[in-house]
């Protein structure tokens, strides 16, 4: 398709939105002898959306390299326990596997890219058939519910599968991470895996959070390292409008632009900002950095303020 049979293509998609100076009705009211008979004629539209999906993820990848699918696995190829989730806590759960396959353990991830329509098919054949414990992580709470989204989905097409003959029913268990951004860290990816295997495994558990009420929390190490070694760790505290963060922003495009290296920055500062104090967390590597949480050991740590010294511990001991 040329540039000029795509704009065409946007500026009719465009024609279909709501404008006052052309109202149209959208959506009716319909009685029960035939709204029932509409939802159920739009199945076939939503079962050709995984098909439409995956074609343009094709196209994507023959263009740029990459390998997008419905779901997808990383991690060793006859592992025993799998963590199925989605989002950024995929990086984080890669660099663990890493880590952890380097030593021997038979660890894998499957990544979901399509979350609805569920194609049930697709992620039964995305999962090992070695597989014998799945953790399921959402970053969501359903109060009263048995179980997460995700979960239940899993739960309800690996049953279905099995009953099918289809598979071996796997130990499946549900937590929760996360939630409004809750750090999420490597260690608490190796909790989910430890948990799998441990004698008394917890279901509907949640990590990153001390759970002293129904007592469901994992408990997690943050003092494993599984970054590569080339990856070097600054962190900078600052005062809220000294100009520590926008120097830092300054730094990461610098280097990452100048010096050819891979950069990353995360700023943690509360809703005071001017008068309060900022931490810069800066990654630099030659290498893709997947690590998508705060530095708790750096190579180098900056105080902008001196009275920090005294009031907090800029220094802690998992610093190196």
């Amino acid at each position: 398709m040329c540039i000029r049979d795509s704009m065409k293509a946007v500026e009719e998609f465009r024609q279909h939105a709501l404008n006052p100076e052309h109202p149209a009705a959208r959506g009716c009211h319909e009685n029960g002898d035939i709204f029932f008979q509409h939802r159920e004629a739009c199945n076939k539209f939503y079962e050709a959306v995984p098909g439409i999906v995956e074609k343009y993820m094709g196209k994507v990848n023959a263009k740029l390299g990459t390998n997008y699918q419905l779901f997808e696995y990383y991690g060793a190829p006859d592992a025993d326990r799998v963590i199925i989730a989605m989002g950024s806590i995929c990086d984080v759960a890669e660099e663990v596997i890493d880590y952890l396959t380097a030593k021997g353990e038979k660890v894998g991830l499957v990544k979901v890219r399509l979350y609805r329509p569920f194609c049930a098919d697709k992620l039964v054949a995305a999962i090992p058939a070695t597989a014998k414990k799945i953790a399921v992580l959402d970053r969501t709470k359903e109060p009263g519910s048995i179980g997460e989204p995700l979960y239940l989905d899993v739960v309800a097409t690996l049953a279905q599968a099995a009953a099918a003959g289809e598979i071996s029913m796997p130990k499946i268990l549900g937590g929760r991470y996360g939630l409004s951004s809750k750090e999420f860290t490597p260690g608490m990816v190796k909790a989910v895996f430890d948990n799998a295997v441990s004698a008394n495994p917890v279901n509907g558990f949640s990590v990153g959070v001390n759970d002293d009420v129904t007592h469901k929390s994992l408990a997690y190490d943050d003092s494993i390292d599984t970054e590569g070694k080339d990856v070097v760790r600054a962190v900078f505290f600052g005062l809220g409008a000294d100009g520590t963060v926008g120097a830092n922003k300054n730094s990461i495009k610098i280097i990452a632009e100048d010096a050819g290296k891979y950069g990353q920055g995360y700023f943690v500062y509360d809703s005071r900002k001017s008068g309060s104090m900022t931490t810069s967390h800066l990654r630099f590597s030659d290498n893709p950095i997947k690590a998508a949480y705060l530095i708790n050991k750096a190579d180098f740590v900056a105080c902008h303020a001196p009275s920090y010294i005294e009031k907090y511990d800029i220094v802690p001991v998992s610093y190196t």
